[in-house]
């Protein structure tokens, strides 16, 4: 095994920390027209569900908070496990790579994390938790940084793909200035190359048009940071695939359709599962459209047992549909991905009707060999 040069082809600022030894990668992610490949095959090669094709396609689930952590000690209080009284975010990072093989056998082939992560509310106004991988310069924080890469290692060994997100709205604004954005961006995208995974894409922020104080974050210019991505390569000339994200019920802008290599949507307040068709197909009506693959990354509807719901919708017009489950008010721990502490097991009839419908959709049996 040798040494990966440090990509000093990049004319970016990198983190200083990367690790130089990366083992070969076993899973690599491609795009091939409107098509996500995995090891040169089409995610879900063959599959058709009710006369729809499923080839191609990616399923998703928020799981952002896979490395969280609460920076602010006026907070942290607040994520205490109920069984020990207290935050531990290396149990949560521990917890969360031991359920992902439940996941991957239902035919989940990726998750959303973001260095970032989401409000642990589920919604929030107010953010004054510190959830935060970069410091206030853009560098990254190690500590951080150690936790991700075991999540992506071992998405590598299942053979996921881990959409890897950037930045949150709400935590955003820890960054000092617009130099300090680009520098994050830099710092994160050389980490990924350094590394040597095929199986990460990007997400630069989670729905731009939500409450970013930078406006280089905000939908009339996040493209740029999209095309920084792209420009951004290894010394083999690998690049990321990379794209962003908009509130639900929204269709994408022309400049991030046509600078993003696969488009995201979000089906939140999106309680027809006719307008969650109807988004697709505006999306692929934008200006600058090109065929690409198109999968929602967050929808909190559910109603799995229902012939007809968002997640049975986006498949109807060949899009992927992606998860998101947070704890209500009054539900217990078993409940929610997104909130803290979080439960990662399939531990709620909700999270069972997802995946049940997720096997069925994609002709996975779990703990079939």
């Amino acid at each position: 095994m040798k040494l990966r040069p440090l990509l000093a082809c990049l004319l970016l600022v990198v983190a200083p920390f990367v690790c130089p030894l990366a083992a070969a990668p076993k899973t690599t992610v491609s795009i091939v027209g409107d098509k996500f490949f995995i090891n040169g095959k089409p995610t879900y090669e063959g599959r058709t569900w009710k006369g729809k094709p499923i080839e191609g396609l990616m399923m998703n689930s928020r799981m952002v908070q896979g490395v969280f952590d609460d920076l602010n000690p006026g907070t942290v209080s607040r994520w205490a496990y109920p069984d020990t009284g207290k935050w531990d975010a290396e149990r949560n990072v521990r917890e969360f790579l031991a359920a992902m093989p439940a996941w991957r056998a239902h035919g989940l082939l990726s998750f959303t994390i973001n260095f970032q992560g989401g409000s642990p509310e589920g919604y929030s106004k107010d953010q004054p938790w510190i959830n935060n991988a970069f410091r206030a310069d853009g560098t990254l924080l190690p500590e951080y940084v150690a936790r991700m890469k075991r999540v992506i290692d071992f998405a590598d060994d299942l053979g996921m793909v881990v959409v890897l997100g950037y930045f949150y709205f709400g935590q955003d604004q820890r960054l000092t200035d617009e130099a300090a954005v680009i520098r994050a961006v830099d710092s994160a995208t050389g980490w990924v190359l350094e590394n040597g995974w095929r199986n990460v894409i990007i997400e630069v922020n989670n729905e731009c048009n939500i409450r970013y104080d930078h406006k280089i974050l905000q939908p009339e210019r996040v493209h740029e940071l999209i095309e920084r991505v792209k420009n951004t390569k290894a010394p083999d000339g690998h690049r990321l695939l990379v794209s962003t994200s908009y509130g639900g019920n929204t269709v994408p802008k022309e400049n991030v359709v046509r600078a993003s290599d696969y488009i995201l949507l979000h089906g939140n307040g999106v309680s027809d599962p006719k307008r969650i068709a109807e988004i697709v197909r505006l999306t692929r009506q934008v200006a600058g459209y090109t065929p690409k693959p198109i999968f929602y990354n967050e929808d909190d509807h559910f109603n799995f047992e229902v012939p007809d719901n968002n997640f049975t919708a986006a498949v109807g017009e060949y899009a992927g549909w992606g998860y998101f489950d947070f704890r209500m008010k009054g539900e217990g721990y078993a409940e929610g991905y997104q909130s803290i502490p979080a439960n990662w097991t399939i531990s709620s009839p909700r999270k069972a009707g997802f995946f049940r419908l997720l096997a069925e959709i994609t002709g996975h049996t779990p703990g079939a060999r």
